[in-house]
């Protein structure tokens, strides 16, 4: 299929794109890398009026560190993020996230901020930026906004951002000491969508006593699903096989509730919350095997 007929302008510049989005209204849309609205636009599920496309900015395309936190530009390329060498420690879910994105092609073309802003209930760095309680900088005209990763996603598809505003910028606060964390999701096929996900990070002081604990789910709701029950029974304990069970169990309680209400609605297809709680029963206990190896 093609889709309907549209306008398309090429921003230079941040300040350019904003003035674009601002006078074409709210049926104007971003196009960064393309590998989620373009086919969206190819089956009419998405028919805006106008595409200000944003994909030769370079401004928004680093990686640095800010006082000890992460912060990473719009325009960084999915396969940016998987090769940077430096994203290690507490910031090595962001990268082993970023490389289980679709195929080679959409990792070279899609972009971090066109992830978090389509929303997808299966994308991958959402789950991240919920488990490493990273903030998004949205930006319009008349100024910009930060908001919580929790507070960010919405729905399916559906995000705080308003319709004149652009995602410029993901930040990650300063991690406590010691704080690591990992990515595991289970796919069919490389490439595929992932049918449950899972963003753990922990921080253990000198005695291996859990001092931080993030437990973050993909895949299993309309939004990323934070394990808050799997995080407060680790908290304060070592990383015991027996605590990590315990966790794993909590956090597949988690996913369970939140696939039965989404499949009954039909926004989170493949699998029922049986399937799913044991996907990420499975997902959580690899995660935090790793994570004590490293300790």
């Amino acid at each position: 299929m093609k889709p309907p007929p549209f306008a398309y302008a090429r921003a230079a510049g941040v300040p350019e794109a904003l003035a674009l989005l601002r006078d074409a209204g709210e049926d104007a849309k971003i196009l960064a890398g393309g590998q989620s609205l373009v086919p969206l636009m190819a089956y009419r599920l998405a028919r805006p009026s106008h595409l200000v496309d944003i994909g030769r900015i370079t401004t928004h395309r680093y990686v640095r560190g800010d006082g000890g936190g992460l912060r990473v530009g719009a325009l960084v390329r999915h396969l940016e993020l998987e090769r940077a060498t430096g994203l290690t420690g507490p910031w090595q879910a962001l990268r082993e996230a970023a490389g289980r994105i679709g195929h080679h092609p959409v990792r070279v073309r899609g972009t971090c901020g066109g992830s978090l802003a389509h929303a997808d209930p299966s994308a991958e760095l959402p789950v991240v930026a919920a488990a490493l309680d990273a903030s998004v900088t949205l930006q319009s005209a008349d100024g910009t906004r930060t908001v919580p990763a929790a507070d960010f996603f919405l729905a399916p598809f559906i995000t705080a951002l308003e319709p004149d505003e652009m995602l410029v910028e993901v930040a990650f606060p300063a991690p406590p000491p010691g704080l690591r964390s990992v990515f595991e999701e289970f796919q069919v096929h490389s490439g595929d969508f992932a049918l449950a996900s899972a963003a753990v990070a922990v921080a253990l002081d000198g005695d291996g006593v859990a001092t931080h604990v993030r437990v973050a789910l993909g895949s299993v709701g309309p939004v990323p699903v934070r394990a808050r029950e799997a995080e407060e029974a680790l908290t304060g304990g070592r990383l015991t096989e027996r605590a990590a069970a315990e966790a794993a169990r909590l956090a597949a309680s988690a996913a369970g509730a939140a696939a039965g209400s989404s499949a009954a609605s039909g926004e989170v297809p493949g699998g029922g919350a049986d399937f799913r709680r044991e996907l990420v029963r499975t997902l959580v206990t690899r995660a935090l095997d790793r994570l004590k190896e490293k300790s």
